[in-house]
């Protein structure tokens, strides 16, 4: 073991700490311990300079990862593989004859009222699977006991976990990320190109509704730090939730009859406007609970961090949409998104692990295997809300 001596630095140190010195430059690199990949053979005792040091502890970094994207996991099922959705239109009023009646007319009860119902059919499965080998006979040279076996072993399965957690997460957020680019792509697309510097009631441009409101000439990378900005887009997403719970044929693709209670409804936010909404609106109102963002859940990007969480990143989403016209989406700016429970969804959810063992290399291997629906549903409510010029 590296033994030093640092009694120059500590009293240093506690000199600085007191107040009686300027911060000057100090050499850590004799203090802290980076660790090494490898011990070596230098690594022997301090007395008769022939002993290898031993293992003392063994601690392993086992930490498992519980995911961080919004909850749209439905059920799963054992036979048959369609997601079937029926729905129905409101039916129309028509002249009530109670109140209109004329001696020796018929009033026929008998015409049939053909109800208007609707179908859709989800019937598609993505997969993927991860494997990993295990030992045992060939690794209990490393360990001094089983505890410390079954830790490392123990160790290898989360890694798998979270593994398998991030993967789903990056598909969760894929299948909102594509509904984000049908709705853009509904309310904005002129013909030709998708003209961000507009709106839409789907597709809500919170820069362009506040500049035509307010006359002023505030530009997207400034948003997050205008109170004034976020009030009113909070404001406005506060609206929404009032309005997507009466019947509407507006906040859906499909132009469908629908409507979503509050308790159904999810708003998810991109962290960095939730925190800014926190920061520069609540802080510093008097009666805040006025002014709070709905009940929500924040993601800290759409489709990625970036390498520097540089807002045009983590509020932007490339893709090329499934439905419809392939038409390639690449937006940034993108504050939130509110929707229904049914209209995303991770349906038909089968996780399982198969083994198979090696008996002449004595391995053994798992395949943890994952398969799921992932589906949007046009019909149902979906509204973005972005910052465009």
């Amino acid at each position: 073991m590296k033994i030093t001596q640092i009694y120059a630095l500590v009293n240093e140190a506690t000199k600085g700490m007191l107040g009686e010195t300027l911060v000057v430059e100090e050499d850590l690199s004799n203090i802290v311990d980076v660790g090494k990949a490898i011990v070596n053979t230098d690594d022997i005792d301090n007395y008769v300079k022939k002993l290898v040091n031993h293992i003392g502890k063994v601690v392993f970094s086992e930490r498992l990862y519980a995911g961080g994207v919004p909850s749209v996991l439905m059920d799963s099922w054992e036979f048959g593989s369609v997601l079937e959705k029926v729905s129905t239109e409101m039916p129309e009023a028509t002249e009530s004859d109670s109140w209109k009646l004329t001696a020796g007319q018929e009033y026929s009860p008998n015409f049939f009222y053909e109800p208007k119902v609707s179908v859709k059919f989800f019937n598609s499965k993505t997969t993927f699977e991860i494997p990993l080998s295990f030992t045992e006979m060939q690794v209990k040279e490393s360990f001094s006991n089983a505890n410390q076996l079954n830790g490392f072993l123990s160790m290898l399965t989360t890694s798998v976990e979270n593994s398998m957690t991030v993967k789903l997460d990056a598909l969760i957020m894929r299948t909102i990320n594509n509904m984000i680019g049908e709705t853009l792509y509904d309310g904005l697309f002129d013909g030709t190109v998708l003209d961000t510097s507009t709106t839409s009631v789907k597709a809500v441009n919170l820069l362009n509704l506040y500049n035509a409101e307010y006359g002023t000439t505030l530009t997207a990378d400034k948003v997050l730090t205008d109170s004034d900005f976020i009030r009113y887009a909070t404001y406005t997403m506060g609206l929404y939730v009032d309005r997507m719970a009466r019947v509407s044929t507006l906040f859906n693709i499909g132009t469908k009859q629908k409507f979503t209670p509050k308790d159904m409804q999810h708003l998810v936010l991109l962290s960095d406007f939730a925190k800014a909404s926190e920061t520069f609106l609540v802080s510093n109102t008097q009666n805040s609970d006025r002014v709070t963002l709905p009940n929500h859940e924040t993601v800290p990007y759409w489709q990625g961090s970036g390498t520097d969480y540089a807002f045009s990143e983590v509020s932007a989403i490339n893709i090329v949409k499934a439905g419809g016209t392939e038409l390639s989406v690449s937006v940034d700016g993108i504050l939130g998104v509110i929707f229904d429970r049914d209209t995303i969804g991770v349906s038909n959810l089968d996780r399982r692990v198969t083994t198979n063992y090696n008996p002449k290399a004595e391995f053994y291997t798992n395949f943890y295997k994952f398969d799921a629906g992932f589906y949007n549903d046009l019909n149902e409510n979906f509204v973005v809300f972005f910052v465009g010029e």
